[in-house]
């Protein structure tokens, strides 16, 4: 089968991986374009679904939007039987999702219609769900609302983070987007409408979902931390400085007014909620690198009694 990869960060390596791997002709990659890095933003870094592609001999193409009538007839010459996207970064166009003979499925890292948008897999950490998974769809011109070729649903481990779930997540993706395209190819795909009246939105993560509420329990803390660990990081205040908290764990018993530092020793920093508190391993202070909790207090950063600040 003749498909046209779209996709850009590391989650979207796996699917890519698995379709070289089981022969598909991948006949081009469409990926964003190479992003200055760094704090001075001096070095250009391309994506690392461009790393893979440049080494496989594949054909890439990174246009700033997907749009214009030349960029379509780029694609059209590709003469593709179906595309598959992975976390490409925008939204399609009517006309190049229809392009190909058997249409454009995307790999969604949510059981859709719970969590469409941006974020699912923090969405899903934080609001406490058991379960996740990934949906492989059919794409249409509204956002994640395309009928459903596949699902595989997988637990929310204790205590896993954002990094632990996507990687499971994007493994889980290969593997369904396989199983998707051999349906197709046997005349064995069934379409299923997703149910719009169990749409639930994840969107685009901003600054001000990172700040740490300490007037919440433990477990809703905890949570909010490991949704957006190991990047972008949750954020806490002490003393007029950001600190970024990683490494979290609800604790039921602590005394202690909320954000209270209550204990710092080997075992991470514990600090009371609005009900039970959360111990976290590392912090990354503003201005300075990510360290054990315990360092950071053994170099005067934080002590006992100290107060966490938050929005309020």
């Amino acid at each position: 089968m003749r498909v046209l990869f779209w996709g850009t960060p590391e989650f979207a390596a796996p699917p890519l991986r698995a379709l070289l791997g089981e022969g598909h002709e991948v006949v081009g990659v469409v990926t964003q374009p190479d992003r200055p890095h760094g704090r001075h933003r001096s070095t250009v870094v391309p994506s690392p679904i461009k790393v893979i592609a440049v080494d496989e001999g594949l054909l890439v193409l990174q246009p700033e939007r997907p749009r214009g009538d030349a960029f379509l007839d780029r694609i059209r010459e590709l003469q593709p039987d179906v595309s598959v996207v992975v976390a490409y970064g925008h939204m399609l166009p009517r006309a190049a999702i229809d392009l190909p003979a058997s249409g454009t499925l995307n790999i969604h890292a949510s059981l859709l219609p719970r969590w469409r948008g941006a974020a699912p897999i923090q969405a899903a950490i934080r609001a406490g769900d058991s379960e996740t998974g990934v949906t492989v769809m059919r794409m249409v011109d509204r956002m994640d609302a395309g009928p459903i070729l596949l699902q595989a649903p997988t637990p929310i481990e204790a205590d896993e983070t954002f990094g632990e779930l996507q990687l499971r997540l994007s493994e889980l993706g290969a593997l369904a987007i396989m199983g998707a395209l051999t349906l197709r190819s046997l005349g064995a795909a069934t379409e299923v409408e997703q149910d719009e009246s169990l749409a639930t939105y994840a969107p685009k993560i901003d600054r001000s979902q990172l700040f740490v509420d300490w007037s919440r329990s433990g477990d809703e803390v905890s949570r909010t931390i490991r949704a957006f660990d190991p990047r972008p990081g949750a954020v806490t205040v002490l003393r007029d400085i950001d600190v970024k908290l990683f490494g979290a764990r609800s604790v039921t018993d602590v005394d202690g007014d909320c954000g209270t530092v209550v204990r710092i020793d080997e075992a991470g920093m514990l600090v009371a909620c609005g009900r039970g508190g959360v111990r976290c391993t590392l912090v990354h202070p503003s201005g300075g690198r990510r360290l054990a909790a315990l360092d950071w207090a053994q170099g005067r950063g934080v002590r006992v009694g100290d107060v966490f600040d938050w929005p309020r």
